[in-house]
């Protein structure tokens, strides 16, 4: 079965130790990540987070909470790291990437997900594709959580949603 490499959210809002949503763990990933890029040559998508226009329903009280990220998509903030230059991404103002413009790259293939952040991006996404019947493979050391605690919750998460839902290493996919 062909797969598609979805790398989740590696923007400098998650990258830089200033920004209030800095990912710990962050640059630690990048090397597998890299690695994933490569392997799987142009069945790559790259995702972003960015902000509504305007913010409705509860992403109101959201963006009390955080409103430095009231930014345009435009924004360095909002920017993929300057280690990769996608083409194009796939953006979404929602924690999951799990979108119809997704949907329709990915088309019948598995997903596979590396990215940040695990207990938030990474699993909204991985929930709402295998919701869709979509073959969602989590790969765990290629991803980021808030913290070590959060992150491995996540992953424990994700592999109750099992066969749907797969979470394996990098070796794994690579081997």
């Amino acid at each position: 079965m062909r797969s598609v490499l979805a790398v989740i959210d590696l923007q400098n809002v998650f990258a830089t130790p200033a920004s209030e949503w800095f990912t710990p763990r962050f640059a630690e990933i990048l090397p597998r990540i890299h690695r994933l890029v490569t392997a799987f040559g142009n069945d790559v998508v790259f995702t972003r987070f960015i902000a509504p226009a305007r913010p409705e329903g509860a992403w109101k009280q959201y963006y009390e909470q955080w409103p430095f990220a009231l930014r345009p998509p435009d924004d360095p903030l909002y920017q993929v790291i300057p280690e990769f230059q996608p083409q194009s991404t796939v953006d979404a103002t929602t924690f999951g990437k799990w979108t119809a413009r997704m949907a329709t790259r990915v088309g019948g293939a598995r997903l596979v997900l590396a990215g940040v952040s695990t207990d938030c991006c990474v699993l909204s996404t991985a929930l709402a594709a295998a919701d869709a019947g979509v073959s969602v493979t989590v790969v765990s050391d290629a991803c980021a959580g808030v913290d070590d605690e959060s992150h491995a919750k996540a992953l424990d998460i994700m592999r109750l949603y099992g066969p749907l839902v797969k979470v394996v290493t990098t070796e794994e996919v690579l081997g």
